[in-house]
């Protein structure tokens, strides 16, 4: 059969309704995105335009050079899980912060940053400091919902700060400068950083049973712990992010010197041997593996939903509205937030992007919004951040939930607090866009 059967908006509509309905189903998130486009590219171009181009555009996306940057980051980040440096940088956090009101969860806050610069996954970094942290401040008798709701929300700097996975795969699906993501990714970790310690803070100076203060330590004690577990982080972050940011390398030699460079700390630590190499290699390949299977199949549902002509219809009636630009972008964002809910990051981005990126980035001569895509990368970011600490997904918390036992539902009430720091962020990006933008343009140009 060939030719429409029906306009191309009413197909649009209707696959997005059964692709709505394959997912609460638990149908595989690639899995609906390629029948849902491959079925809805065929009933508005017909079967044989169908299978004439999709096979091709699948292999394309799994052959792109650029996915190969996943990897490189993906087994440094693994490496720094499983060798344990994770522990030494919460061992320097929680010699600066311990002392302070809820400074083993402040501590927390800052080593999941630090980790974030060498793992760029949010569930990982959970794991690795949770599962330190949180014994720590069990020891101490801190509130179990402030300790766990802090790690959980903390395990989100991991997908902000660079090298983030997630602004690997929305760069590589718009075509969007890494190095100029990652830059702002800095800028954007560091304030939501500073905003959960400050929350943190608050809560307990004015409930100081939720955490009672930890030991005071010399600064000769704190020097040496900057020496044992920040100094190789930071010249890893440094010789990486920085060699990218200024043209020195590509991401995916980035990525590959990264790698090597954690490797090297590694072995002359004496922190890996084969086990944990194997363990490192495997889980890359996996997350490789499902980012690749992701992307591709993303490919075929961003073929369909631009025939369908939905972005376009969409953008109308946003605009239709007419409301300034940052009122309709707004309205957007709150679109992200609902999605965060039952979506993960990286499933998130790969599923909206071919819609909404057209109508925020596009010039207004082509019916967008005209707004920066480096700005709008962070944004959605940010947004996936939050998605992970909501319910009813919110993986990092079912991630806590494994690391410390403590009942899910003690883990969600305490992130209310930390999902407002996230909105505070996002709003001070929406208000004020060269906060994000400042930094790459300054380095990168």
């Amino acid at each position: 059969m060939e030719g429409k059967i029906m306009a191309p908006i009413t197909i649009g509509i209707i696959m997005l309704i059964v692709f709505i309905i394959l997912l609460f189903l638990g149908v595989h998130i690639a899995m609906c995105m390629a029948g849902v486009g491959i079925v809805g590219f065929a009933l508005i171009a017909g079967f044989t335009s169908s299978f004439n181009m999709l096979p091709r555009d699948f292999f394309s996306s799994i052959a792109s050079y650029n996915l190969s940057v996943v990897g490189m980051f993906g087994f440094m980040g693994y490496l720094a899980f499983h060798s344990g440096i994770g522990g030494r940088l919460f061992d320097f956090a929680y010699k600066c912060f311990g002392s302070m009101p809820g400074g083993l969860a402040i501590a927390a806050e800052g080593a999941c940053a630090a980790f974030g610069a060498v793992c760029g996954s949010g569930p990982a970094t959970v794991a690795t400091i949770g599962s330190i942290s949180y014994p720590e401040m069990k020891r101490y008798n801190y509130n179990d919902t402030l300790a766990t709701a802090a790690v959980a929300a903390g395990g989100g700097l991991g997908l902000l700060i660079p090298p983030s996975i997630t602004a690997i795969i929305y760069g590589i699906m718009t075509e969007t400068s890494i190095g100029r993501l990652f830059i702002a990714g800095i800028t954007a970790g560091i304030i939501l950083m500073l905003l959960f310690m400050l929350n943190v803070f608050i809560m307990t100076k004015r409930n100081p049973s939720l955490a009672p203060r930890g030991e005071k330590f010399t600064a000769k004690q704190k020097l040496a712990a900057m020496n044992g577990g920040l100094l190789e982080t930071a010249i890893i972050f440094v010789v990486t992010i920085g060699g990218l940011s200024i043209g020195w390398f590509t991401p995916t030699e980035g990525g590959a010197i990264g790698a090597f460079a954690m490797l090297v700390v590694c072995l002359v630590r004496r922190q890996v041997n084969f086990k944990i190499f194997l363990a490192a290699a495997y889980d890359t390949a996996k997350m490789v593996g499902m980012c690749i299977l992701l992307l591709a199949c993303a490919t075929l549902f961003g073929r369909f939903v631009a025939i369908s002509t939905l972005p376009s219809k969409i953008a109308e009636g946003l605009m239709g509205l007419n409301a300034p630009p940052t009122v309709v972008f707004i309205i957007i964002v709150i679109i992200y937030l609902i999605g965060g809910c039952f979506l993960d990051g990286a499933p998130l981005i790969m599923v909206t992007v071919p819609i909404f990126y057209p109508i925020v980035c596009f010039s207004a001569s082509k019916g967008g919004l005209g707004f920066d895509d480096v700005w709008f990368g962070v944004i959605i970011t940010l947004i996936c951040c939050m998605g992970m600490i909501t319910p009813p997904v919110g993986v990092n918390v079912y991630v806590m939930n494994g690391v410390s036992k403590v009942p899910i539902t003690t883990i969600f009430k305490g992130i209310w607090s930390f999902l407002a720091c996230i909105l505070i962020t996002i709003f001070i990006g929406i208000a004020f866009p060269q906060v994000f933008l400042f930094l790459p343009g300054l380095i990168i140009g």
